[in-house]
């Protein structure tokens, strides 16, 4: 049965929007950690940081969908809070958001739960042991709609999930693949290296404008709706291939245009 999250008898934590010098408007921010000094933490570092602006706390997930409903930009959420796993409902907590972007910001280094929380809308995954300055870049990436992906986290993550797959037939894609021209398929391969945009159309000659149309069209011949979803699809259908490679000539995100 599915919980509902209705007639919470709670004052959630919430703060009033800012704006910048600039009159631009802050990126407004809720924080969902079941680890108070962790939240506490976190808010005194954005409270030091242009452009972000905390606007409500939460330790539980009933607490978080009643702060989400307040439409913040973006909701940094923990994995774990408490007994609670917030993918059992991350769905409810971005259908209460109603646009706001999900980042997760966890302890919690599994890559399968890290894929299943992208699959239920998650933007990103940033773990607690990185910087403060990561995760501000983060903020900003997933706010403006990009994900925010380990090249070596997604790579795991999707190894395992097709090793788990192996057994089952795929369902034929020959006629959507023979639609792709040659410069198509270049783009994916570059993509699947973990080039940007302005790399691949560097590499290609050709501008980053035209490196999104092509993105576009691929979009619609594969029946993808995005880059995540493109890339599973081409390691699936051998478009492109997982190849090991040293730690530092990893990019550090795969999936950021």
């Amino acid at each position: 049965m599915k919980k509902t999250y209705e007639n919470v008898d709670f004052e959630p934590v919430t703060f009033e929007p800012v704006t910048t010098e600039s009159g631009t408007p802050n990126i407004r921010i809720l924080l969902v950690d079941a680890h108070t000094l962790f939240l506490a933490g976190l808010c005194c570092l954005m409270r030091d940081e242009p452009g972000l602006t905390v606007v409500g706390q939460a330790v539980n997930a009933a607490e978080a969908i009643a702060c989400a409903r307040t439409r913040p930009d973006v909701i940094i959420i923990d994995l774990i809070l408490g007994s609670e796993n917030s993918l059992d409902f991350l769905a409810d907590l971005i259908e209460a958001g109603k646009g706001a972007r999900v980042l997760v910001v966890t302890g919690v280094s599994d890559p399968q739960c890290h894929l299943r929380a992208v699959q239920l809308g998650a933007m990103g995954v940033v773990l607690k042991t990185e910087s403060p300055g990561c995760l501000f870049k983060a903020i900003r990436k997933v706010h403006t709609g990009e994900m925010w992906l380990n090249r070596s986290m997604m790579a795991s993550a999707m190894a395992e999930a097709f090793r788990a797959t192996a057994a089952k037939k795929p369902d034929p894609e020959s006629a959507k693949i023979a639609n792709l021209s040659s410069r198509e398929r270049q783009v994916i391969v570059m993509l699947s290296q973990g080039l940007k945009n302005k790399e691949i159309a560097n590499r290609l000659f050709i501008s980053e404008k035209t490196v999104g149309h092509h993105l576009s069209s691929i979009f619609s011949k594969l029946d993808v709706k995005d880059r995540l979803e493109l890339l599973v699809y081409a390691y699936r259908h051998n478009l492109a291939k997982i190849t090991p490679a040293p730690a530092a000539n990893l990019p550090d995100q795969l999936l950021a245009s």
